[in-house]
């Protein structure tokens, strides 16, 4: 009994005095791995924060620009389109409904005799109506445009 005892003992000292450093060292590669995860992903968080915060700022300047453009044009429809042009040309039903259904996307249906009948809507407002659609189309295409490049800059980051 006491040499089982002595051989469970010296085999128990042979697996501390062997397996305890090795066991140490991949303990402590384990726990650098975990560091240096840790720090990664604190730099692409940090990254990741920089390219939203600068793709935020572009955004809005590009926005802005795009408005402030539009804006513009609907103010300078007057000069284009005078109360003289809108009194002598109109638009009729047809028209509206044709307009109506390039925004909405649904299909107008078929002609009516109605159509050729005026439909009591200025030039001066439709051309407003339409310079204000554009303006709104081409601020979505920049939300659109900055979303595609901040998802770019994202990718390039991993």
């Amino acid at each position: 009994m006491a040499l089982a005892t002595g051989a469970a003992g010296g085999v128990i000292l042979a697996a501390h005095l062997y397996f305890e450093p090795r066991l140490d060292r991949m303990q402590a590669i384990s726990d650098k791995y975990k560091a240096d995860i840790e720090v990664a992903a604190a730099k692409l968080a940090l990254a990741e924060k920089e390219v939203a915060s600068r793709a935020e700022i572009q955004y809005h300047d590009r926005i802005k620009v795009v408005k402030e453009k539009g804006d513009t044009i609907i103010k300078e429809v007057p000069v284009y389109v005078t109360p003289e042009d809108a009194s002598h040309f109109g638009v009729n039903i047809g028209f509206v409904r044709s307009y109506n259904a390039a925004f909405s996307g649904e299909f107008t249906g078929s002609p009516t005799e109605f159509d050729r009948e005026p439909a009591r809507i200025s030039l001066t407002e439709l051309a407003n109506v339409h310079a204000f659609n554009a303006s709104v189309c081409r601020q979505w295409r920049e939300q659109a445009l900055g979303l595609r490049e901040f998802y770019l800059q994202l990718q390039q980051l991993q």
